[in-house]
């Protein structure tokens, strides 16, 4: 019932994208026909819903840029298409439905945006392809035997928008994935977000990131690493199917993600470990400076879940997607988990320092209730000068707009990362490996549309009652409309 749920789902937005790419091809002279209307109907409304926005105020805490997106999301005038961010900003004060990468900073096209007095719409897309090779010792090949391979990553196309109508900030957004592993569509961040400034914040309502981990949160898009680190992917799910609060209250540095999710529309997909679950992350910006791009973010994670038919199961692959899975538990009976972290960042402009760490106390009788854990500490220098931008609402950092792109006849922009991880799955009753690795990686952002990663990594394994040594030498292309 669920799969037939999710394929009606996918049908469902396929419909919606075909209706969209329609609208976006010919959004101009759709715009053209209806702009006498919508400047007569911004005429009629807009003098009230001005007045009803700068009359009520910010509530505490909350910054005039919010209330000012409320005010601009009035139809006061015909709506046109989204300008380009600021591609000098480094803090973000705002943010809209969906944890999909932003749209690039310099637009190529606009072909594929629609900006009616109803609704605006936007058509993009994402793919990653990516190479790899490894050199291994006795005791890993033993482990495992890995051979040299290529691989779609990740094709997929994404829709957002907002409804102008209405007087505070309503936002959309609707993904669609390849999955190459299984060869199947499949459903990714997908829902609507409201904004309620009376509670220094939005409500996200869909499928989306549960919160938990800033380096999860982040999108895969915008992250400077090559995957994620494998103590996340084993344990963080990737999306969950419910309903979060965001909130920052800009007078005293404070943000949040909070959210209850379960699986009554994603059971049986492979992000779908848990029942239901609750997740809350909690962070404090003691330094935030735009001016001299100083911030320090100091952060804990908190969940709690139900594993779906009291089973579960914790794996991930050695950072390398190409790759099987170095770590694994296999299914064992759990009643619940808890997990705690931390994450603690640093930024000063061009230089950039994290970590993260967490454990998972399992209630599982039966293995004697294991506790796993594991994190990274990270560094990343961009050797040309730009600033990685921070969006306070969501918590988390964003991708890199170069100061003058390839195309432009500049460099791009050049970032040096260095990250060490590990993943300890060993725990009583279960028995799923130890993983660690030390990356060093390059990447280099052509463009707001094209990123090229070259990355090295050697990792320790100890499984199997063997300690194997393997060399991963991995580069990706990443490609974004």
């Amino acid at each position: 019932m669920a799969r037939y749920r999710s394929e009606r789902n996918m049908k469902a937005l396929l419909r919606l994208l075909a209706v969209s790419v329609f609208m976006a091809a010919t959004g101009f002279s759709l715009a053209q026909d209806s702009g006498a209307n919508a400047a007569q109907s911004a005429a009629d409304k807009g003098q009230n819903a001005s007045l009803a926005a700068s009359s009520s105020g910010p509530a505490d805490g909350q910054s005039s840029s919010t209330s000012t997106d409320i005010a601009a999301a009035s139809p006061q005038e015909s709506p046109q298409p989204s300008p380009s961010p600021n591609p000098n900003a480094t803090i973000e004060n705002t943010s809209e439905a969906g944890d999909s990468p932003d749209e690039p900073r310099r637009q190529l096209v606009h072909w594929n945006e629609y900006a009616g007095p109803y609704f605006t719409f936007r058509a993009g897309g994402g793919l990653l392809f990516e190479t790899i090779g490894y050199s291994q010792d006795t005791e890993s090949k033993e482990q495992f035997s890995l051979k040299p391979d290529f691989k779609l990553r990740d094709f997929r196309f994404l829709l957002s928008g907002k409804f102008p109508q209405f007087e505070r900030s309503v936002t959309w957004c609707a993904g669609i994935m390849y999955d190459g592993p299984s060869h199947s569509w499949l459903v990714r961040q997908t829902g609507v977000q409201i904004a309620i400034p009376e509670l220094w914040g939005a409500i996200f309502i869909g499928r989306t990131k549960e919160g938990f981990s800033m380096e999860k949160v982040i999108h895969g898009y915008d992250g400077w690493w090559t995957e994620r680190s494998a103590m996340n992917d084993a344990t963080v799910p990737l999306l969950a199917d419910g309903i979060k609060w965001l909130g920052y209250t800009p007078k005293h540095g404070f943000l949040w993600n909070l959210g209850y999710y379960n699986d009554f529309l994603s059971k049986g997909q492979s992000f779908s470990s848990y029942s239901s679950q609750v997740a809350g992350r909690l962070a404090w910006l003691p330094v935030h400076s735009e001016e001299k791009g100083t911030l320090i973010h100091l952060g804990v994670n908190l969940r709690y879940g139900i594993p779906a038919d009291h089973q579960l199961q914790l794996k991930s692959r050695p950072e390398a997607f190409p790759a099987p899975n170095f770590i694994d538990t296999g299914k064992f009976e759990a009643n619940s988990s808890h997990m705690e972290g931390y994450e603690v960042y640093y930024r000063k402009r061009s230089l950039l320092l994290g970590s993260e760490y967490w454990w998972e106390n399992i209630q599982s009788p039966s293995t004697g209730n294991p506790t796993v854990n594991g994190g990274f500490v990270m560094a990343a220098w961009t050797i040309t000068g730009e600033t990685r931008p921070y969006n306070t609402v969501g918590g988390l950092f964003k991708d890199i707009s170069p100061k003058k792109t390839v195309f432009e006849g500049g460099p791009g922009a050049w970032e040096l990362v260095m990250r060490y991880s590990n993943a300890d799955l060993d725990s009583k009753g279960i028995n799923g490996g130890k993983f660690k690795r030390f990356t060093p990686m390059m990447n280099w952002y052509l463009s707001d549309n094209i990123r090229w990663e070259f990355t090295y990594g050697y990792g320790w394994l100890d499984r199997f009652n063997l300690t194997g040594h393997t060399q991963f030498f991995q580069s990706r292309i990443q490609l974004q409309l």
